[in-house]
């Protein structure tokens, strides 16, 4: 009996070590990651081999990672990229269309109606004083305006002589010789204009046969018949000098005074289509 309970407790006591061995030698799951690696059982020391083995050299220590350095490469600071794309094509504007023009004549004889804008006189004027005036409407050609209303005429005192004594009287007379407008002008040839004195002869006769009777009035309180005779000669002479003494009338043109031009040549103008 003592010898069965003997065999049986060696039984347990096999088993108990077996479970303890295979539960020490057990190694984790594959897939868990936390567990310890198992430590490796040492195999049985081959017959004849020294009983304690050299002990394994150090595994070398892995090296710190390297900080990224913080001082800017020369790289960094170098000139940036420039653009190699070629620049787009510019397509100018068309140029505009060269304007055209033609020809307009002004026949010779057309009248220019103006107004005068220099005052002239014949007592101060002389010979090439320069006369203006301002045309009072266009001269239309065609149905296009070849001069404007409002263009300017210039030309120059052609003759002029003072009132003379009794010989002449006091005449003017001017021609235009360029018509300007839009900042351009043009040459022209006009008929010229003159003007003469009003005759004094009527007042001169006057003035004589006044003095005459006055002269024998005074001769016929003197001497009688004779007297008068005398004093109508002298009286006669006494008016005459008086005619011949005074000047007769000037010719006076005022600015803004009405006339008209008249061509004596065709005047050509290049208008703009």
């Amino acid at each position: 009996m003592t010898r069965l309970w003997t065999i049986s407790m060696l039984a347990v006591a096999l088993t108990v070590a077996a479970c303890s061995k295979d539960t020490s030698q057990a190694q984790p799951p594959a897939g868990d990651p936390t567990a310890p690696p198992a430590a490796a059982t040492p195999a049985d020391p081959a017959p004849g081999a020294p009983a304690a083995a050299a002990p394994a050299a150090a595994a070398p220590r892995a090296a710190a990672p390297a900080r990224p350095s913080t001082t800017p490469k020369a790289s960094d600071t170098a000139k940036p990229l420039q653009n190699t794309a070629a620049a787009p094509a510019v397509h100018a504007p068309p140029a505009p269309p060269k304007p055209t023009y033609h020809d307009v004549t002004v026949a010779s004889g057309t009248q220019i109606p103006f107004e005068l804008l220099t005052s002239l006189s014949s007592e101060t004027a002389e010979v090439e004083t320069e006369v203006q005036g301002r045309t009072k409407q266009a001269i239309v050609v065609g149905g296009e305006t070849v001069i404007p209303n409002g263009a300017t005429l210039t030309g120059n005192v052609t003759d002029v002589a003072s009132s003379g004594k009794v010989k002449g009287l006091a005449r003017l007379a001017v021609r235009f010789t360029s018509v300007s407008y839009s900042g351009q002008r043009h040459r022209i040839s006009t008929e010229p204009l003159s003007w003469e004195a009003e005759s004094t002869k009527k007042k001169d006769a006057v003035k004589v046969g006044a003095g005459a009777g006055i002269g024998a009035a005074i001769g016929g309180i003197i001497g009688g018949g004779k007297g008068a005779a005398i004093g109508a000669g002298i009286g006669g002479g006494a008016g005459t000098a008086s005619v011949l003494a005074t000047k007769g009338k000037e010719v006076e043109l005022a600015s803004g005074t009405a006339m008209t031009a008249v061509l004596t040549a065709p005047l050509i103008v290049t208008l703009e289509n």
